[in-house]
């Protein structure tokens, strides 16, 4: 049961994180004739998922040395109130008129923006490599073809958003306490083992949503002055 939470959860961050993967498709293949489009999309797709799953096996190796699952924790609660607050990337993709072009494009793009969903998934599965391979080589073809149905899901719900970025919150928790220089500290205090990730998903929500606010009000301001 525990495994297969912890795979829907994988599928679950990789599919929040990802959103803009199925724009960075579809910028980079719009010059393409249709039958070379689903091609660029598939291989494309694929060389994603692969380098993707180096990254995180990387992650996770890296994750063991001492204070860098710290410094991770700390980079993924900064990542989930990104997230929550709304603040999107710039993608300056230049469209190819051939084929391998574009492939390489969505390949190189993928791995560009890849870096919270590495830290997020390598978090989740705790180096279990097996687990994670299975939920990003589920989560991906999602993302690539469900991308329109899960941002209108967002759209619709916000709080799916809220409750996901919280959990990455908690993720960035968990990380933070499991680093092997901060558990000694934490062990004569068992209560903070579950307190600081609650603590994290808290900031998360109240952060994100503040800036949240913010930026929407900021986006009024133009409207009323006229």
């Amino acid at each position: 049961m525990e495994w297969l939470v912890a795979l829907m959860s994988i599928i679950t961050v990789n599919m929040l994180l990802s959103g803009d993967n199925a724009l960075v498709i579809a910028l980079a293949s719009r010059n393409l004739p249709p039958v070379q489009q689903k091609k660029a999309m598939i291989w494309g797709g694929a060389g994603a998922i692969g380098l993707r799953i180096v990254l995180t096996f990387v992650a996770i190796v890296l994750l063991q040395i001492p204070y860098l699952q710290l410094i991770g924790g700390l980079a993924l609660l900064w990542i989930a109130v990104k997230l929550l607050a709304g603040e999107d990337e710039n993608h300056e993709l230049q469209a190819n008129s051939n084929l391998w072009g574009a492939i390489k494009t969505i390949i190189v793009a993928d791995v560009v923006m890849s870096v919270d969903n590495v830290l997020a998934i390598a978090g989740v599965a705790k180096g279990n490599v097996t687990l994670l391979i299975i939920g990003l080589v589920i989560s991906i073809p999602i993302i690539i073809w469900g991308s329109k149905l899960i941002n209108m899901l967002m759209e619709r719900w916000p709080i799916i958003i809220t409750i996901g970025a919280a959990f990455l919150g908690w993720t960035g928790g968990e990380m933070a306490t499991g680093d092997k220089k901060i558990i000694p500290l934490l062990d004569p205090y068992p209560w903070t083992h579950w307190a600081i990730p609650i603590a994290f998903a808290v900031i998360v929500v109240f952060i994100g949503s503040l800036l949240a606010g913010r930026k929407q009000s900021g986006n009024k301001e133009p409207q009323n002055n006229l």
